[in-house]
């Protein structure tokens, strides 16, 4: 059989989109897991040489060596790892376990004098190990890899407000015209939304929590051996030095409803770039945005004059995609049977999918916004064709001067009737308001009426 390559991957993830997907490799792939396991081992057969009920003792030296096994971890190691469990290696047959794996794989690398083997992996479950090593990817791959990503895209959204804050453009309510807004004040919107998502998914990351209280949450197997220990003290002390929360009630299972609230804060953020995407594909389509061309580049593949939105389209598809997974993974991680069920296992391998989708769908959205730049006069001819905009400006100054059918006289002259500016010089012509109000009417436009866009887009 010849080695498969990105050719023969059965998911576009390491396909198609692998370059996009490749920074996510230290947080989502499986070496990844099995070097996340590693640590948590090693780590917690250190925690208890700490401990003084223990007659474990590992010196400095024997520590790095420990550690060391994760901090250094390669594909070699992976490789070694995964023939324990499905192979066989060395002195030890196949474990058909890849937690029973790892343990093999910390005794094959003991430092040499440490009589340590009998303490890995003391009275605990594989979910104690598990829990933990997952959630020491999902934070750095949320706060390290797609936080990052998304401040890049609100940045690119603040500097487009700012930019083009006093650049006025047609709203449309109900797809019909509206009062006119800048295309700045738009940009602004959403940058404050995704601001708001962005601080949502750091808290949900910040607090992810783990457990580590054996095979049905009672410390069982600990208690039995060590009475005397504050169990549960001691492994609230081991989760925080992992940089996590601690849970401190739990069955076998980690509840996982850190991760579930995690995925809902990813969802949020997606919906607000799903909803801009949207938007940006319908201001293309109206011509209000350009598109830059790239040299080489086909639109396609039978009109030649096509710039297709392309980045847009596949940040919505990407998206739509990665929340999907999200909400089912956000609904099945959070139920277990009773104490204990493996039917998570092998989901929560696809945490990593969920999010390689978020990261492609950032990175397009980001090359959208590169490459897209208003088209300022056919904004404002747009907005000059429609004149029935400023009727809400007529009649709500006409309110103020104490007009009470102001409403329907300018809804009777304006509502399913093409209007010109020359029909609303004469409608304000033969008003009875003072004069002042009279040139106070006859100024607006509708590229005028834009209110305090142009101070919105620029506090964003």
């Amino acid at each position: 059989m010849t080695e498969r390559g990105p050719l023969a991957a059965v998911s576009p993830l390491d396909g198609r989109y692998a370059r996009y997907t490749e920074p996510l490799v230290p947080y989502a792939s499986e070496r990844a897991l099995m070097r996340a396991r590693v640590e948590v081992e090693v780590e917690y057969l250190v925690a208890l040489a700490d401990l003084d009920a223990t007659p474990l003792t590992i010196d400095d030296d024997q520590r790095a060596t420990l550690r060391a096994l994760y901090e250094e971890f390669d594909d070699d190691d992976a490789s070694v790892v995964k023939q324990l469990e499905t192979e066989g290696y060395g002195e030890y047959s196949a474990t058909n376990h890849d937690v029973k794996a790892i343990e093999y794989f910390v005794r094959l690398g003991m430092p040499e004098g440490l009589d340590a083997d009998h303490w890995i992996h003391f009275g605990l479950t594989s979910e104690d190990v598990n829990n933990l090593a997952h959630r020491l990817l999902v934070k750095p791959a949320a706060e390290d890899v797609l936080v990052p990503e998304l401040r890049e895209i609100r940045d690119s959204l603040v500097e487009m407000a700012q930019t083009y804050a006093d650049v006025p453009m047609l709203a449309r309510t109900h797809g019909q015209p509206a009062t006119p807004t800048t295309f700045g004040k738009e940009m602004a919107v959403y940058a404050s939304r995704l601001g708001r998502a962005i601080g949502r998914i750091e808290r949900a990351a910040g607090d992810l929590s783990g457990k580590l209280a054996g095979a049905s949450g009672t410390y069982a197997a600990h208690h039995a051996a060590y009475p005397d220990v504050d169990w549960p003290a001691f492994s609230k002390a081991f989760v925080a030095d992992l940089d996590l929360e601690h849970e401190p009630l739990t069955t076998q299972v980690n509840p996982c409803d850190d991760l579930a609230v995690l995925f809902d804060a990813l969802r949020g953020a997606n919906n607000v770039l799903l909803d801009m995407d949207l938007d940006m594909w319908l201001y293309v389509s109206d011509r209000y945005l350009g598109q830059e061309t790239v040299a080489g580049e086909t639109g396609s593949s039978t009109m030649p004059h096509k710039v297709n939105p392309i980045d847009f389209e596949n940040s919505e598809g990407n998206l739509s995609k990665a929340n999907s997974d999200l909400t089912f993974l956000g609904d099945y991680v959070t139920s277990s049977r009773l104490q204990r069920d493996l039917s998570d296992s092998t989901v929560k391998r696809n945490i990593g999918a969920a999010f390689a989708h978020c990261l492609i769908g950032y990175g397009k959205c980001q090359n959208g916004l590169a490459k897209v730049v208003p088209n300022e006069q056919v904004m404002l001819d747009d907005l000059n064709d429609t004149p029935e905009i400023i009727g809400e400006a007529v009649q709500t100054i006409l309110r103020r001067e104490g007009h009470d059918d102001a409403y329907e006289q300018v809804k009777k002259a304006t509502r399913g009737r093409e209007v010109t500016m020359a029909d609303f010089e004469a409608m304000i012509a033969d008003l009875d308001v003072a004069e002042d109000v009279r040139a106070e009417l006859e100024a607006l436009t509708p590229p005028g009426y834009t209110g305090i866009a142009d101070q919105l887009a620029e506090d964003v």
